[in-house]
């Protein structure tokens, strides 16, 4: 998606405790309002607040996911993944898919509003709509921000189907709001969980709720009666793809009442891929022919790879009481696109 749907909101006066912004704007978003917070949580971060111009968006026809509509209040991710396969997107802004993606965040200011305008069109047939599918609608900023109430309120009013995929635990401010949509429509909760070792998440999702912290919200909703999945995603190769890593984290999300675990291998697309290949080459040198041999041919690990991790998750989950189902409503990836020229490769 490119950003030709945006356009700057009004200035209506600064949030409190905010203190002006002297970034220059990206080229793509001329006017913006650029924000910046004298909070610690947000110390470095600058946010450009947009007027969207539409939010319920179509998913490309050639996507394997399993659903056709997303909504995205955010660009840019504060919780810093190495891995995140979104990162390019922040290149059709002007910006950078390494630190730019981390710390300038693109908010779309009107989110709330233009999901109740268009569930209300006459065009809107009540179809699916996903969260979480892109960058994490539960980032840091929405404490500040505050655009998933109004959003999950708009799909309650209208009895409109949604699911969400988070690694944030500020999804339980808005239980009570999703637990009277679930009232009059299906909702679809999971979690992402791709390991649990501590130190590891450290390093490669720093700005995250902490994996046992993730697992302790499944807990919370599953007790509030909701069927929550976790994506085991992504599993990393050499890092968190032996026996017992795998052992560890099926056990931890059967232990926090998940209904399924659906494994996901790590995958290198573009903006990604180099960004990951920096951190691993500062952090895990040895791992870097590994990852050559595995990630030689593109984006994807080979089938044969993928397949066996799977394998041993569902024997991990049997083990551990979980299903063997793998969730309808969680993003998979997409078709691997056709090999890049060899020297984009040279990084792994």
């Amino acid at each position: 998606m490119r950003w030709d749907n945006l356009t700057a909101p009004p200035d209506e006066g600064v949030p409190d405790r905010a203190a002006p912004a002297t970034p220059p704007l990206p080229l793509a978003l001329p006017g913006a309002v650029a924000r910046t917070f004298d909070t610690p949580g947000f110390a470095g971060m600058t946010f450009y607040e947009v007027q969207a111009k539409s939010i319920i968006n179509k998913v490309p026809g050639t996507s394997r996911v399993p659903f056709e509509w997303t909504i995205n209040p955010y660009r840019g991710c504060s919780h810093a993944c190495k891995y995140c396969f979104a990162r390019n997107s922040h290149t059709y802004l002007d910006l950078d898919a390494g630190a730019d993606f981390d710390r300038k965040v693109i908010v779309k200011v009107n989110a709330g509003e233009l999901v109740r305008r268009e569930l209300a069109a006459p065009r809107w047939r009540g179809a699916h709509v996903a969260m979480g599918t892109n960058v994490d609608c539960y980032q840091r900023a929405e404490g500040r921000y505050q655009l998933m109430p109004q959003i999950i309120a708009a799909l309650r009013d209208f009895a409109n189907p949604f699911s969400i995929l988070t690694k944030g635990t500020l999804i339980l401010r808005d239980l009570p709001l999703l637990r009277q949509a679930a009232e009059v429509t299906r909702v679809g909760l999971s979690f992402s969980v791709g390991f649990v070792d501590e130190r590891l998440w450290h390093t490669v999702e720093p700005g995250t709720p902490s994996p046992r912290r993730r697992l302790d919200a499944v807990r919370a909703l599953t007790d509030a009666g909701f069927d929550v999945g976790v994506l085991m995603a992504p599993i990393l190769p050499g890092l968190g793809d032996d026996e017992s890593a795998i052992d560890a984290t099926v056990a931890a999300i059967a232990g926090a009442g998940a209904t399924s675990v659906t494994p996901l291998a790590l995958h290198l697309r573009p903006g990604a891929r180099e960004w990951y290949a920096h951190w691993l080459g500062r952090e895990f040198p040895h791992l870097i022919p590994r990852y050559r041999e595995l990630y030689h041919s593109g984006a994807y690990a080979p089938q044969s790879y993928q397949r066996e991790l799977t394998a041993r998750v569902r024997i991990a989950a049997r083990r551990h009481g979980l299903p063997r189902g793998e969730r309808d409503d969680v993003r998979q990836p997409d078709p691997a696109p056709a090999p890049p020229p060899a020297e984009q490769l040279s990084l792994l």
